[in-house]
């Protein structure tokens, strides 16, 4: 309840007035801000990937995605943790919330071989991972013809 303090000649009591007060609304907002603003770097895959770009369009991704990277150096890891390729399917498997009905998100650097990753491909394949989907960054589609960066010229 708000007061009004202004000099009412006529009567002696204090009159309400009837103004919202908008400033811890603002607070909450702030802080939520804040909040938001600290947690969703930490909801991302922060590997130093080269990844290419592709003209497609984006498609809707899932609660909770489970990405598999394969490195600059050939290396592989499941989300920012290392794996060895020995051990890739055995970790995946014993995640809790991965089956082999769920998508595997594959990235992989620009400088990797295609061999590569066609093996780590066929390395998911025979541990029963038949879902996976390639991640590329999104970009402008290239125009026709126009030679592909990195790619030999004839």
């Amino acid at each position: 309840m708000a007061v009004s303090l202004a000099d009412n000649e006529d009567d002696d009591d204090f009159s309400e007035t009837h103004d919202i007060n908008v400033t811890p609304f603002i607070d909450v907002i702030l802080v939520l801000l804040i909040i938001f603003m600290v947690a969703a770097p930490l909801s991302t895959v922060d590997l130093p990937i080269d990844l290419p770009t592709s003209s497609s369009t984006p498609q809707k991704k899932p609660d909770k995605p489970t990405y598999l990277s394969i490195k600059r150096d050939l290396g592989l890891a499941i989300g920012e943790d290392s794996v060895h390729r020995a051990d890739l399917i055995a970790t995946l498997d014993s995640m809790s919330d991965m089956s082999k009905d769920k998508y595997v998100f594959l990235r992989a650097d620009r400088s990797v071989p295609y061999g590569e990753l066609m093996g780590v491909m066929e390395l998911l394949r025979s541990g029963g991972y038949t879902r996976v989907k390639l991640v590329a960054l999104e970009g402008p589609p290239a125009a026709a013809g126009a030679p592909v960066a990195g790619a030999a010229q004839p």
